[in-house]
């Protein structure tokens, strides 16, 4: 009985993937550094944020969104087609969520060039994962690649 040739993940799938946790665990943190300045603020009598209620759904719903994210990138390695929906549709996501953060940085006067790179990142993992590699990667139906993407065999 021969072996089989182990099956390696294609790099850009690995970049969405590293994009992806990154996002993740920043939103998770965004939504509970969120919740904790509206305890600072109310502890010292200050004007909150936004509502409690309002800030409590908003941290659970960055933890929700960043629990699913990870379960994505840790299943990523079984080829589930749902997995590439996901991450297309979250990565969608954070890229209109940053093209917005940099179009109202420039409306305030003070542009942020920060906000122009992370969407070119956003966008560029995007592109990946609607490419052909993930394409791929993700069908049940394709046989295993036994070579990385755009090398041959």
């Amino acid at each position: 009985m021969q072996n089989s040739p182990k099956v390696r993940m294609p790099w850009a799938i690995i970049f969405v993937l590293v994009i992806v946790t990154v996002n993740a665990l920043s939103a998770a943190l965004g939504g509970w550094a969120i919740l904790q300045e509206n305890y600072s603020k109310q502890e010292h009598n200050q004007d909150l944020l936004m509502p409690m209620g309002t800030a409590w759904f908003v941290a659970l719903f960055c933890s929700g969104t960043a629990a699913l994210q990870i379960v994505c990138v840790v299943l990523a390695r079984r080829r589930r087609p749902w997995v590439n929906v996901v991450l297309v549709v979250w990565l969608i996501f954070v890229a209109l969520s940053t093209a917005v953060g940099f179009l109202a940085s420039l409306v305030s006067g003070a542009p942020s060039l920060a906000m122009l790179v992370l969407f070119g990142i956003d966008v560029v993992a995007l592109w990946m994962a609607l490419g052909n590699a993930a394409t791929y990667w993700f069908s049940v139906r394709g046989p295993a690649p036994t070579a990385r993407q755009g090398f041959p065999a």
